[in-house]
């Protein structure tokens, strides 16, 4: 089964500057600290892995998550994961390294906290051997020597173990034997040395690896057998190295296999690329039907046994192909010559694109006739003056009779492939290229998204054809291609983009025509396109009677004259003078409770128009309710109880005065809370609202208010529930924290995800109520830790008020109840204390419990009567040796004294039930709920 891999990294970037620690939960094979302090993780290879970046903070923290470190083709490093989760599917080797997670609220410095990832795996061994011979005493004899090499890749490195038979070797009690590690291998790798083979050593041999069951990876084998007819591979073609074919045809390739025992396995491939769809291989056959020239390439055929080197052979595959026949008529190029002029040379070449290109027969005709070598006419197979491939025909001393159609032709000999043929008619009329482009046509302008031609006249007999390219270096043609071929000069472009914009070059092709120096000119592409503000939306917040001054930037623009400027307040046109086209839009006025709107500045030009929007207003931004605070409830008289609201105000400076906020709870009134002091950003403001009925829950509604205006609500549901009784089902552990200031964490984990490698004879197998799935919090004794290393565990803030406790009694008492589990020979100490918050904290004990406790869970429960806010600290202390884990569960922080006949520990347990319950309430007597003033004390 797949397990779920959890670490959570909590990282605190709270109104203070940031601070960070990590904790972890899951099904971790190991999780450990190094020597630098660096927590690192665990993981088999094919698990699920997720990484969950716990954040405090107020305004709520952007998480960040980042990759170094591990292979160099894992890709993870080159992008970002904006999310608190990351969560990795089948997590393989290259994927293991450091992630960081970076949270930043933009209140101090960013929180940045980092985890190793150790990714743990180990491959199937594979097992090859190697024979020398040599001679020894001339001819008399000679010795055998048999080298078994086993090699594979793992994470531990794996632990190597040699058998003969079901015999263990061991070098030092069989000096026929020689078992090392040799030098410059990729993996693990482990050599059996066999020397002079005796007749013993023919047998079956096993290489055995074990990376000791990390991560319950098995262990893993290969068996060898050894005979005296044991021999490398051998193998042969039933086809030359190279095989041409048509297209269409069947090829069949037979890899025989020669010589080899064990017998060997024939495998097919092909490069570049895999083997064609089409490719069948039954056995050491390669089948290929109606080969097409997407199937040419170097076809392998390998030959394995795990005996010496592996055979191989390879078949270069051609397929004939002939396209794109082409023609050029050189002038004597003696005489610096661009035009036919009688008693000159004059040389007319041939070119095709084919495969093989030296296979390619070309055969010339004059009027119909065949062309032979003779005084006046010479054939060229190879003109070594032309690119490789090509074939001319040279006339020496042009005379009238020269002036003919000459016929040039390719094919193959004896191929189904068709011929290709091209003439061409040589005449007094042939005259040099002209290239020009028509009047007007210098510039092309056309508007984003239309289509454009441009256009390149060329003139001469025969007209050739225009190459297209883009002038300005390293930037290709629309089509993605450098070059682009047009036979009649007018190169066709649609759905024009600014990117296309710049100069064209046109060029005469050096082929199909007069082979000459080529003729070139150049158009320029002009796209118009309104104009590119900044900036496209931006809110615009100021106090009221306060200057405000609208800009909106022109960034670029085509054509770059501006037609029009006008300025917009809620879609009614603003009339003020004409602006300077030529200067930044601009727009001041003074706001007022009356001119608060949707401001628009549009921007026109000949290609159109664009728009710059502001939301100017002097309406307070919302504020942020702090969101991970557990529910800091109060019990009052009655049944009723409280609930401390907490939220920032996003830079209250921006607008007028906040003189306050509305509240509201369950939509039937509204009514304004006054605030003491004006808020601060990043400062964390708090109200309590009381009278509320157990177990209703509420919706509670808040908006900024000032003299002139108020901000939008934001909303959050108040849950009731008893978030102080905690038995540690949910992975945020009631609010509860790791103390940052001690050695180690207290982990949570139940039986389901205990490490079955645990240390026995020490620790709860299930939770206090003894189901599988239930949870608690433990301390793991085992290395590195030591004796007297000790871990902390925080519970929630309490907030104690002035109410006075029973009658004589100055302070309110409350009722702490837990469980714990101490078993195990090496059980060091587990203390409560009492952390009072003041000017400085202060810890007390309150409670102590050292040694062997027993195999069963244990209740515990005392009162306590703080002079303040509080906490309360389960400290874990380690003890002698590992067998010392310390575990709690169902803790409980009740007002009042404790009692008797507590029922705090069938609550823990039931927190779920109770939540679907209150739920359940709270949507049957939604209605009816009224709306309540709330102030702050005097």
């Amino acid at each position: 089964p797949v397990h779920i891999h959890i670490i959570l990294l909590n990282i605190i970037p709270y109104i203070t500057p940031a601070n960070a620690q990590i904790v972890h939960s899951g099904a971790a094979c190991n999780v450990k600290d190094d020597n630098i302090s660096e927590r690192i993780y665990t993981i088999k290879e094919g698990d699920t892995l997720v990484l969950q970046c716990i954040v405090k903070g107020h305004p709520r923290p952007q998480v960040r998550w980042t990759k170094t470190a591990g292979s160099a083709s894992d890709k993870f490093q080159e992008t970002s994961i904006y999310n608190e989760t990351l969560r990795i599917e089948g997590i393989q080797r290259v994927q293991g390294g450091r992630y960081y997670c970076k949270a930043d609220n933009g209140v101090g410095v960013a929180a940045i906290k980092s985890i190793r990832v150790d990714v743990q795996y180990l491959d199937t061994p594979v097992l090859t051997v190697h024979q020398t011979i040599s001679d020894v005493r001339g001819s008399y004899y000679q010795e055998k020597t048999v080298f078994l090499r086993c090699t594979v890749n793992s994470n531990p490195p794996a632990r190597f173990i040699w058998k003969r038979g079901n015999t263990l070797i061991e070098q030092s009690k069989d000096n026929g034997v020689d078992i090392y590690e040799p030098l410059y291998t990729q993996g693990e790798t482990k050599v059996l040395k066999l020397k002079n083979l005796r007749p013993k050593d023919f047998a079956d041999y096993t290489c055995q690896v074990s990376v000791r069951n990390v991560c319950n990876i098995e262990d893993k084998s290969v068996t060898f057998r050894l005979t005296n007819a044991t021999s490398p591979p051998m193998i042969r073609l039933s086809v030359n190295d190279t095989v041409v074919v048509d297209p269409g045809q069947d090829v069949i390739i037979t890899c025989e296999v020669t010589a080899g025992f064990p017998p060997p396995t024939v495998t097919w491939s092909r490069y570049p690329g895999p083997l064609p769809l089409s490719a069948q291989v039954r056995g050491p056959t390669l089948i290929l039907r109606a080969v097409t020239p997407a199937d040419a390439g170097f076809y392998n055929c390998s030959a394995v046994n795990n005996v010496g080197n592996p055979a191989r052979k390879n078949i270069n595959l051609v397929v004939r192909t002939m396209s794109n026949l082409t023609f050029q008529i050189t002038p004597d190029s003696n005489k610096d010559s661009e035009s036919i002029q009688m008693g000159r040379d004059l040389k007319l070449s041939c070119h095709v694109d084919a495969t093989p290109q030296d296979k390619v027969n070309y055969t010339w005709y004059k009027n119909g006739a065949p062309v032979f070598n003779s005084e006046s006419l010479i054939l060229l197979r190879s003109d070594p003056d032309m690119a490789p491939g090509t074939s001319s025909l040279e006339i020496v001393d042009m005379k009238f009779r020269d002036l003919a159609t000459y016929s040039c032709v390719a094919n193959f000999p004896g191929s189904r492939v068709p011929e290709l043929r091209v003439d061409v008619n040589i005449s007094q009329n042939i005259s040099p290229a002209i290239l020009s482009v028509p009047k007007g046509g210098q510039v092309v302008s056309v508007r984003e998204g239309g289509n454009a031609e441009l256009v390149c006249l060329v003139d001469g007999k025969p007209p050739p054809p225009i190459l297209w390219s883009r002038v300005e270096k390293d930037l290709l043609m629309p089509s993605g291609k450098p070059i682009v071929e047009t036979p009649d000069g007018r190169l066709r472009l649609r759905n024009v983009s600014r990117d296309m914009m710049g100069a064209y070059r046109c060029q005469t092709a050096p082929y199909n025509g007069l082979n000459i120096r080529r003729r070139e000119a150049q158009v320029q592409l002009s796209v118009q396109y309104p104009p590119v503000l900044d900036p496209v939306f931006q809110d615009v917040r100021s106090r009221n009677s306060q200057m405000v001054t609208l800009r909106c930037t022109v960034l670029r623009s085509n054509p770059p004259r501006l037609t029009d400027i006008r300025w917009f307040r809620n879609g009614d046109f603003i009339r003020m003078p004409m602006p300077d086209l030529k200067e930044t839009p601009e727009l001041k006025f003074k706001l007022e409770p009356t001119n608060n709107g949707t401001y628009e500045c549009r921007v026109s030009n000949n290609a159109g128009t664009s728009t710059c929007t502001f939301n100017v207003s002097a309406q307070p931004y919302n504020a942020e309710f702090y969101f991970d605070t557990p529910n800091p409830v109060r019990i009052l008289k009655g049944n009723n109880y409280s609930y401390n609201l907490q939220w920032t105000q996003k830079d209250p400076e921006a607008t007028d005065r906040i003189i306050g906020y509305w509240i509201s709870v369950w939509k039937v009134r509204q009514h304004v809370l006054p605030v003491s002091k004006e808020p601060e950003k990043g400062v964390l403001l708090s109200y309590t609202i009381s009278d509320l009925r157990i177990p209703l829950s509420y919706e509670v509604r808040l908006a900024p208010v000032t003299t002139y205006s108020r901000g939008d609500y934001i909303s959050r549901t108040i849950q009731y529930s008893e978030h102080h009784v905690c038995g540690f089902e949910d992975d945020r552990i009631c609010g509860f924290s790791q103390d940052r200031s001690d050695v180690f964490d207290w982990t949570r984990q139940n039986h389901l995800t205990q490490n079955p490698k645990r240390s026995a004879n020490t620790g709860p197998e299930t939770d206090r109520s003894g189901t599988k799935e239930g949870y608690y919090m433990y301390i793991e004794a085992s290395r590195p830790r030591v004796q007297g290393d000790k871990a902390r565990l925080l519970s929630p803030l309490f907030n104690v008020t002035s109410v006075r406790g029973p009658k004589g009694s100055g302070r309110v008492p409350y009722c702490v109840s837990f469980y714990y589990h101490m078993k195990g020979k090496h059980i060091g100490t587990l203390n409560v204390l009492l952390r009072v918050r003041s000017i400085a904290s202060v810890d007390s004990v309150v409670w102590t419990k050292s040694g062997h406790q027993g195999v069963d869970w244990k209740k515990a429960f005392f009162d306590i009567s703080p002079s303040g806010p509080f906490q309360i600290v389960f400290e874990g202390i380690r003890g002698p040796s590992f067998e010392g884990d310390i575990a709690i569960d169902d803790v409980s922080i009740t007002l009042g004294k404790c009692k008797q006949e507590n029922t705090v520990a069938s609550a823990g347990k039931t927190g779920k039930l109770e939540y679907d319950f209150l739920r359940e309430v709270k949507l049957r007597e939604i209605h009816g709920r009224i709306w309540k003033y709330f102030f702050f004390p005097s």
